[in-house]
Parts: C-alpha cells; structure tokens; sequence
C-alpha cells in the first residue's frame, strides 16, 4: 500500500466515523466537534486531490465560522433537549425501516468492495503543475472567463438579497431610539449630566 492510498484511507475512515458521532453524540457540543474534525478530514481528502483551493475554504468558512458558530449557539443557548426528544417513539418505526434500507445499501456495497492500494490515482482531469499555474489560479481563470458573467450575476443576486435584508431591518419604527453621530459628536462637558440611578431601577 502506498503513502498516498494509506492517507487516503486514514482521512476518509475519520471523516465517516466523525459523521457518525455526530449524529449519535447525546451531547450538541459533542456533536459539534465532531462536525468540525469530519470538516478537516474532508479537507485533507481535497488537499490529496489536488484542489487546495476548496481545502483551505472548508477550513476557514465551515470550521472558522459556521462549525464555530453552531458551537457558540448551542453553548450558549439553553435549549431544553429533553422536550425536544419527546414524541420521538412515534417516529421509531418510519425511522427504523429508513435505517433497515441503509444497512442492506452498505451491505451490498462492503460485500463488492475489494481493497484496492492503487485506488487514489489521477484525476480524469489533468491538474496543472504548480510550477505552470496553481489550482486557485486556473479556478479563478474559469471563474472570471468562462464563467464571467454568471458569476457576476450570482454576485448582483447577493448584493440585492443583503440591501434587502439591511432594508427591512432598519426600516423606521415608532417608539425606537437611534443614535444620531452628529448629535452625540457636538456635545460638550455642560451638556453631560450625571444622575445617581437607584439599584435595580431605571432613569
């Protein structure tokens, strides 16, 4: 068995085992960490194919912010996972015959499968070498040629949702108090009073 298939392996039987534990860790924070280490294995399985591109953005979009940020919700939110688990038996049996169809799936296919040391070899598509052009160059020459003005759409697609949603956020309210900079700003010392605010009472 060669270094790379031994890799291949080692990076692929984590990555599943981590996405098992993941849904069947009783603890979210658990869970969580599992995604997380399931989400750098998949990355060391696209590192080995070359595209490091889309390695380092699993890394730092989906472990440095969404996998961070579940984890930070689910600390600190105090979710009652007790009543969430409730009428789970009702679901049992629609669940059980989902999980019987999967299994004789995975039967059927680790029954055919044959260890094979060569498994990871080129891709299809030749990459180019790193000395000739790298993998986010020839991405974004794809992106910004061929692609260009489907990517620019999807990017005006974007910008209208964000201006959207910045919109019905900050639409005008009654009874809400905005800050006004240049108000603040022009304030001196004689305009600043200090009051002394009862404990555990309002101004």
């Amino acid at each position: 068995m060669t270094v790379t298939a031994a890799f291949f392996y080692l990076f692929a039987t984590i990555a599943v085992a981590s996405g098992f534990m993941v849904i069947a860790s009783r603890n979210p924070v658990q869970s969580v960490l599992f995604l997380i280490l399931a989400f750098v294995n998949a990355a060391g399985l696209f590192l080995m194919m070359g595209a490091e591109f889309l390695a380092m953005i699993l890394v730092i979009v989906y472990v440095g912010a969404v996998a961070v940020l579940f984890l930070f919700v689910t600390m600190m939110l105090d979710v009652d996972f007790a009543e969430l688990r409730q009428g789970f038996l009702q679901y049992l049996p629609f669940g059980a015959l989902i999980g019987v169809v999967f299994f004789l799936e995975l039967t059927l296919v680790i029954g055919a499968y044959i260890i094979d040391p060569g498994l990871v070899r080129s891709p299809a598509v030749p990459i180019p070498s790193p000395d000739v052009m790298t993998n986010t160059e020839a991405l974004g020459q794809v992106l910004y040629t061929r692609y260009f003005y489907f990517f620019q759409a999807a990017g005006l697609i974007l910008l209208v949702a964000m201006i959207g949603a910045i919109v019905l956020t900050l639409r005008e309210r009654k009874g809400i108090r905005r800050q006004n900079i240049s108000v603040q700003n022009a304030r001196t010392a004689q305009d600043v009073q200090v009051r002394k605010v009862p404990f555990r009472q309002g101004i």
